[in-house]
């Protein structure tokens, strides 16, 4: 399953503490109430940043081990975790849903978006917000040519490249052990054009505003897109 190998290392390689902090404050001016799901929630860290500042926090991801990451860290006993695929997003109402850190990506097909957008909708309380970041179109001409990094994380070796193609984008993961032997792991996101994606979220009955790498207003040249998606009162 996807992230299984990633998982023990994905803190090492992508843990940003600047960027939870622009997050969290995103979040913190847009989402009142205080019951929030974050679905694709990864390794948790955005979650408990938020569960500390007092809200009440649900938290899926597809990926058992990387539950089991986010269940080890200071904090987490302030979560309520589950194992779930965001696709088949369920149970009660929110104040709040997050799919963040461009986990949206994930969704390869229209349907599988236009139906997920339905569900988060549905799971809303009146008023309520749903918050939903992803790649810029940017990104595609960005890894046009093959990025490689290598280094090491803990006692082990690894290997990351990144390139796009059409409107995908193709991350694999090496991870080697003491005696050489890899561990692989191949991600695949799509890339949506950012008209389209206003279309369907506007389409759910959502009032949408959206801006640029968290600071610049509308869709403008940059890595990611945040949309602002509240449920208006009848």
């Amino acid at each position: 399953m996807i992230y299984d190998v990633l998982a023990s290392y994905y803190d090492a390689l992508v843990k940003d503490e600047e960027a939870t902090a622009a997050w969290v404050e995103l979040i913190q001016r847009h989402v009142s109430g205080k019951e929030v799901m974050e679905v694709a929630c990864g390794s948790g860290e955005m979650t408990i940043a938020l569960a500390q500042k007092g809200y009440h926090m649900h938290a899926s991801d597809i990926s058992p081990a990387m539950i089991e990451a986010a269940k080890a860290k200071e904090g987490a006993e302030l979560v309520e975790w589950s194992i779930m695929d965001m696709r088949q997003l369920q149970g009660g109402t929110y104040d709040g849903i997050l799919c963040l850190c461009d986990s949206f990506n994930y969704l390869l097909e229209e349907e599988e978006v236009t139906a997920f957008f339905q569900r988060t909708y549905a799971h809303l309380n009146e008023g309520g917000v749903f918050i939903v970041d992803m790649h810029s179109v940017d990104r595609l001409r960005e890894f046009e040519e093959e990025y490689n990094e290598a280094g090491r994380v803990g006692a082990h070796e690894y290997q990351w490249t990144i390139e796009s193609e059409d409107d995908c984008i193709y991350q694999t993961f090496a991870f080697y052990d003491e005696e050489g032997r890899p561990a692989l792991e191949q991600h695949i996101q799509r890339v949506y054009d950012p008209t389209w994606i206003m279309e369907q979220l506007r389409a759910c009955g959502y009032a949408v505003q959206v801006c640029t790498d968290f600071t610049q207003e509308g869709i403008t040249e940059g890595e990611k897109q945040f949309y602002i998606c509240r449920k208006e009162t009848a």
